[in-house]
């Protein structure tokens, strides 16, 4: 074989293997990142109990990706606008309990999952007034430096 040949070989090779490299890529255990999701939702509803609908900014993505469909809406809201929202009605409660009934989660990479799922509620206003709500929700949340977050979803309430 003459050098040209070889050389020519040899940058093949390179270059396949190259377009197949992915520094970025890692091996996906689905059964934890399903329990690192699980544990931030039982996080962020502990964090709601105990400091009301304020603590969910801890858990809610803050890039321009973000967007969620809240209850009673029909279109996707921005952060800015969540975070409106959520300020004002934060004063009207004095107490919120939130829990899955079912929960299933969807890693589609190791920083990305899709989950589905019923919250069931229990909020009560400033006047004394205790609601039951029961909660449709599905969203993807995101792995962040601090943690996962909620990335972008819907939730709609469903009749009890």
């Amino acid at each position: 074989m003459n050098t040209m040949k070889i050389t020519s070989y040899i940058l093949t090779i390179f270059i396949l293997w190259s377009c197949d490299y992915n520094p970025k890529s890692q091996a996906m255990d689905k059964d934890q990142i399903k329990l690192e999701v699980q544990q931030m939702f039982d996080n962020y509803h502990k964090d709601i109990a105990t400091d009301g609908l304020l603590a969910e900014f801890k858990y809610l993505d803050t890039s321009a990706d973000f967007y969620w469909v809240p209850p009673g809406y029909d279109a996707a809201l921005s952060y800015d606008s969540v975070e409106t929202i959520l300020t004002a009605n934060a004063k009207s409660f004095q107490q919120i309990y939130f829990g899955w009934d079912t929960l299933q989660i969807f890693p589609l990479t190791a920083d990305i999952a899709n989950y589905s799922g019923i919250v069931l509620g229990e909020m009560t206003d400033t006047a004394g007034t205790q609601m039951n709500v029961s909660i449709i929700e599905s969203g993807t949340v995101i792995r962040r430096e601090d943690g996962w977050k909620l990335l972008s979803g819907q939730s709609a309430t469903l009749s009890q």
